[in-house]
């Protein structure tokens, strides 16, 4: 690939914005990437473990003279760091962001974006249970999907550039409007974790009864509720806040469907119990033929474990 941004600019140093870093590089997709963390233990990790061209002591420093800033920190944080950025961004730069709501987001952003700086929203679908800057790999984004949420008014130009660096990333990309993109992301992400982090607090509490037997016998099932159950705290609590209510929308309906279930059971309904397990495990085979998982043990994530 050939370069596609002089200088890009990392707000925050977690596993999205390293694992950017390292896909960057790989392909050769910007002169310069700089980075910068709130955090000054992150900030000395990431130049322990050269992580960036050069890691900034400030946020301002970071973006001054970059074509592309990308705010990877939480979305109830992107607003305030917008307005901290905002007199040093570079007439004609773009501003994206990788946060997993985008309504909330375009709405605490957009009030910042200066006068021929370029704002355009966008969401890759990747990620594992790690965080932080020695969590990220450059593979992360291989052939997954970002979805690029443009506001009214973004300019075509800035868009297809920033189309070409996911895609330089590995990543597949496509567009959609912000309340969709939140509503879709309520059905395959919000809602899950939120269930995933509910049958772990269940499991706890069973766990002081049991004396640990949770924990010692613990089935494939609830081992992958408990690693969806130990993603960043900090993120997804600001997830839930800010799409509240494309997920409560969705917990509604599966609280249907789980009582539909429950009088499945209780009433000894397996023609029913039957029907419905099949047509959801026609789902999970729609994602593995899409390329979107796999049937191995690790769902694929050897490379996340390190």
């Amino acid at each position: 690939m050939s370069q596609i941004y002089d200088r890009v600019a990392l707000i925050g140093l977690g596993l999205i914005a390293s694992s950017m870093f390292w896909a960057i590089k790989r392909a050769g997709l910007a002169g310069e990437v700089t980075g910068y963390a709130r955090s000054e233990a992150t900030r000395d990790t990431a130049r322990r473990i050269g992580l960036c061209d050069r890691v900034c002591d400030t946020a301002q420093e970071a973006v001054e003279g970059a074509d592309l800033v990308v705010l990877c920190v939480p979305v109830g944080a992107m607003g305030v760091v917008a307005q901290d950025i905002a007199p040093m961004l570079k007439p004609g730069a773009t501003v994206t962001d990788v946060g997993s709501v985008k309504r909330s987001v375009i709405e605490a952003v957009s009030p910042h974006i200066p006068e021929g700086v370029h704002f355009i929203p966008a969401h890759p679908l990747a990620g594992t249970e790690h965080s932080g800057p020695e969590a990220g790999f450059a593979e992360l984004f291989d052939n997954r999907w970002c979805l690029l949420v443009p506001v009214e008014g973004s300019d075509p130009e800035a868009i297809a550039k920033l189309r070409a660096l996911w895609e330089g990333m590995g990543a597949n990309v496509d567009e959609m409007d912000a309340d969709h993109h939140d509503l879709v992301l309520a059905v395959t992400s919000h809602a899950p974790h939120l269930i995933a982090y509910t049958m772990v607090g269940v499991a706890d509490d069973l766990r002081r009864v049991t004396d640990s037997e949770v924990i010692k016998y613990s089935a494939a099932g609830f081992r992958d509720f408990t690693r969806i159950a130990a993603s960043d705290p900090t993120m997804w609590r600001d997830v839930f806040l800010t799409n509240k209510d494309a997920t409560l929308e969705i917990l509604g309906r599966f609280t249907e469907e789980l009582f539909a279930l429950q009088r499945a059971i209780r009433t000894g309904d397996g023609e029913h119990l039957f029907d419905y397990f099949t047509r959801t495990r026609a789902i999970r085979r729609g994602i593995i033929d899409a390329g979107q998982d796999t049937d191995a043990p690790d769902f694929g994530r050897g490379k996340a474990g390190s």
